[in-house]
């Protein structure tokens, strides 16, 4: 019923929304004397706000400029595989297959790692659909669905990929590598690298992981899973909706997000375009989410952050033990961030513990300094100093 609701009010606001564009362009048109006008100012500021707050932020694009091609290789029901190219980049540079997150935004959340990437590997990424958009006909989509893409791709790409897993798919990358490490995959893959993911929430828990153990999988499946509404494609899905998964982001850090938003209004009266910019940029990426299907968000919630399949020795796939001591060939880099309160310090790092079989040589954990959850995957210190080091592993375990 609340998805109901939350659709209701989007239209019932459709008309006020439409009000609030005319006004504004009413009040910014330079034709308009009043428009430089401290008061001109401030009305435009309070319509673009109220259009900013009550609007349906769609899937942003990746738009890496003009010397970037990006090309869908390959499409799944749920995902599809992009492929970037910059210009100028070298034919026989190694190739990384960037895992995105499903846990509420978009792939392109991703889009500074990618560009910062591409300077160095041939890049992909999995660019996950929206639940809601995929008709029910096309089937469920779960946790055993979402390593077999993994897998599916990394052979697609073919033999020597390396995989970068960003929070979330740290556990299924490591069980997708386990299963191919100990079926000796000719397409197994050359490195992994883990950053800022729940390989075992036990250690040093945020949160986040605290409200998943003390709330349990059943109170999940009661509260927060919901049929998708008409007249979406995926009408009567069962889906963990985005609009809630963004409620529970902004209400973590709330006091900063009125902050950014009072400031961001003080930007728009003052006509500070640049810092405006910068801020509506950074809220449009935010409030863009997308529906994740039941059956996928409460096995990560049971598996993941309640049972500890992982790091316990009980984690299956497709009613096959993982093992990640079956992991040999594989090279393995974590990245932490000192600051992070997703994923805290420790728990990526565990999956050393777990490849046993793996040589001290073929291992490397980094924490980096002054950095929260998004500082580890986007942002200056992440350009500066994480992707030079993954590079360089990359580089190191290519198998050339």
């Amino acid at each position: 019923m609340l998805y109901y609701l939350y659709e209701m009010n989007h239209a019932v606001l459709a008309p006020w929304r439409a009000a609030a564009d005319a006004g504004l362009n009413f009040w910014k048109n330079p034709a308009n004397p009043l428009s430089s006008t401290q008061m001109g100012r401030s009305m435009a500021a309070s319509l673009e706000m109220f259009e900013r707050g009550t609007r349906r932020y769609g899937k942003p694009a990746f738009n890496l400029g003009p010397a970037v091609t990006e090309e869908v290789v390959l499409s799944r029901p749920f995902c599809q595989l992009l492929h970037f190219k910059r210009d100028g980049a070298p034919a026989n540079a190694p190739k990384l297959l960037i895992v995105a997150p499903m846990s509420g935004h978009y792939a392109t959340l991703l889009r500074g790692t990618v560009d910062a990437m591409l300077d160095h590997c041939d890049v992909y990424i999995t660019d996950w659909i929206d639940a809601r958009a995929v008709p029910i006909s096309a089937g469920p989509f779960d946790l055993d669905d979402y390593i077999d893409y993994v897998m599916e791709f990394t052979r697609f790409i073919g033999p020597n990929t390396s995989l970068m897993a960003v929070c979330q798919p740290s556990v299924p990358v490591m069980a997708a590598v386990s299963l191919m490490n100990a079926a000796k995959d000719p397409a197994t893959p050359a490195a992994m690298i883990l950053m800022g993911g729940p390989i075992d929430t036990r250690r040093n828990p945020t949160a986040v992981n605290r409200l998943a153990r003390e709330k349990g999988a059943d109170w999940f499946r009661g509260n927060v899973i919901m049929k998708v509404p008409p007249p979406h494609a995926g009408f009567m899905r069962d889906v963990y909706p985005g609009f809630l998964q963004l409620g529970g982001f902004m209400t973590m850090n709330l006091d900063r997000h009125i902050d950014a938003h009072r400031e961001l209004f003080w930007h728009l009266v003052e006509g500070d375009g640049d810092s405006a910019e910068k801020q509506t940029e950074f809220y449009d990426e935010y409030m863009s989410v997308m529906d994740l299907t039941a059956e996928f968000y409460l096995q990560t919630v049971e598996k993941v952050f309640v049972n500890h399949d992982l790091p316990r020795g009980t984690f299956t796939h497709r009613n096959l033990k993982v093992d990640p001591a079956a992991i040999t060939q594989t090279a393995l880099m974590t990245v932490e961030g000192e600051r992070d309160d997703i994923s805290g310090v420790g728990q990526t790092e565990a999956s050393h513990d777990l490849c046993t079989s793996l040589p001290a040589s073929k291992k490397l954990h980094y924490l980096q300094p002054g950095v929260g959850h998004y500082g580890v995957f986007n942002g200056s210190r992440f350009r500066k100093e994480i992707v030079p080091r993954i590079a360089s592993f990359v580089k190191a375990n290519a198998k050339v």
